[in-house]
């Protein structure tokens, strides 16, 4: 059994990115954990950030429990504002510790999206330093994550490191989406992944939907 862990910048960016590998993880009986860096309040003109965070986190937890994922965390960074600080990078090096991941998957590293370019940079380098006996202001032993893998999100992948058949999963993932109703009043998200993994399976040939990822560490993949 493998431990997963996606990191997310806004609520719906993990299952934009991966979804459908999520419910392959979840149904082979691997552990997931969906780490939010940002509660995604920034995210609509309709509401105050505050009614939108709780709307937005609220959305995420319909998301999750359609999908069968019992274990999401919220770190509530400022949504547009995402640093590379001290703070986070103690948070998420803690989380790695405690969590043990064999697997993590996070923004890739040419999204042109600020908060999501910042979630890369955080993750990969409280990866690394997660694994040394360094840094006892972080809570936990030592832990080297095997796999780190870049999804796609608000910038398609130029090059393709790995790609993953999500054909049997793809409409509980499109259904799990659907449920962020704040996000898909102003843009059809649904509708954009949905022609993303059917090009993906169409120009890799690997299925009739496809996740893609630029590997960023491996060093065995797990299914």
């Amino acid at each position: 059994m493998s431990r997963v862990m996606v990191f997310a910048p806004h609520p719906d960016d993990d299952l934009i990115g991966c979804g459908g590998s999520i419910v392959k993880h979840l149904q082979r009986g691997n552990t997931v954990t969906v780490v939010y860096l940002t509660s995604g309040e920034s995210g609509s003109l309709k509401y105050s950030k505050a009614e939108l965070a709780q709307i937005r986190e609220a959305e995420a937890t319909r998301a999750a429990t359609l999908l069968g994922l019992t274990d999401i965390i919220f770190l509530r960074n400022p949504d547009g504002y995402l640093e590379f600080n001290r703070d986070n990078l103690i948070r998420i090096i803690s989380l790695i510790r405690d969590k043990q991941p064999n697997i993590v998957y996070l923004p890739h590293s040419q999204d042109l999206h600020k908060d999501h370019l910042r979630t890369n940079e955080l993750v990969l380098e409280a990866c690394n330093r997660a694994g040394g006996p360094w840094f006892q202001e972080c809570a936990g032993e030592p832990w080297s994550v095997d796999t780190i893998l870049g999804y796609e999100v608000w910038t398609p992948l130029i090059y393709v490191s790995y790609v993953e058949d999500i054909t049997p999963y793809l409409e509980q993932k499109i259904a799990a989406l659907r449920l962020h109703e704040s996000q898909l009043q102003d843009i059809q998200y649904d509708e954009a992944v949905r022609s993303l993994n059917r090009y993906r399976g169409i120009m890799t040939g690997k299925g009739q939907y496809c996740e893609c990822f630029q590997i960023l560490k491996v060093s065995e993949l797990y299914g």
